[in-house]
């Protein structure tokens, strides 16, 4: 086995008990008193926890520049984590320790806001009334029920599904490598955690540097 497995508060009630696996409690959203001091020692970091807690340890490789010398294994601490259904991952905890910390790396997007913070899985905007571009596409001009941005499997980087009008209204699906918004101030909503403030303008954009994430077996 490899790498170190980082236990936040929600992910511990339902991780298994392996007697040769290291493991370091942190607190939810880790951060840089946290991180930064596994870093220097280890090339392979699980997270068990929410896809916010596996946002946060992405993070802080952003910001020491380890995205291409550390990966990620993911042991979600829900079965409703969209990092787990957007790539593909196990939820049943003992497999999904077993393949974080025994899988194969694959490269995937890693997505930025342009206020510092980081998106893994999912990001909602609800209830707007702005203008919306998918890179040089108009998306939106007037009111949307919802905003969705996650991360592509496929294509050049975000998938972008605008709803508008009623409840039963289909919503529009685009692929970009960036989102931008402008628009009443509202909050939008980055793997589960709104930002503290709200915001008239808004933006998602791919990174140039992949997050290492585990995702297939040996």
């Amino acid at each position: 086995m490899r790498g170190i497995v980082v236990v936040c508060p929600e992910g511990e009630p339902t991780l298994p008990e392996i007697d040769d696996v290291e493991m370091v409690h942190v607190p939810s959203r880790p951060g840089k008193a946290d991180i930064d001091p596994l870093l220097g020692e280890h090339d392979h970091l699980v997270v068990a926890g929410t896809d916010a807690d596996l946002a946060a340890v992405a993070l802080r490789l952003l910001r020491k520049e380890q995205l291409s010398g550390v990966s990620l294994g993911f042991v979600p601490s829900s079965p409703d984590s969209d990092v787990a259904r957007i790539w593909s991952l196990p939820t049943q905890p003992l497999r999904a320790l077993s393949l974080a910390l025994r899988g194969e790396v694959d490269p995937v997007p890693l997505i930025r806001d342009d206020t510092g913070g980081v998106l893994v899985g999912r990001g909602v905007i609800g209830m707007i009334r702005g203008v919306a571009y998918c890179d040089e596409h108009t998306v939106l001009r007037g009111p949307a029920r919802s905003i969705e941005v996650e991360p592509d499997t496929s294509g050049p980087g975000l998938m972008v599904r605008v709803t508008k009008g009623t409840l039963f209204k289909r919503p529009s699906t685009q692929y970009a490598r960036a989102f931008q918004l402008g628009c009443i101030p509202t909050r939008p909503s980055s793997d589960g955690v709104a930002h503290p403030r709200a915001m008239s303008r808004w933006t998602w954009y791919r990174h140039t540097e992949d997050l290492r994430l585990v995702r297939g077996l040996d």
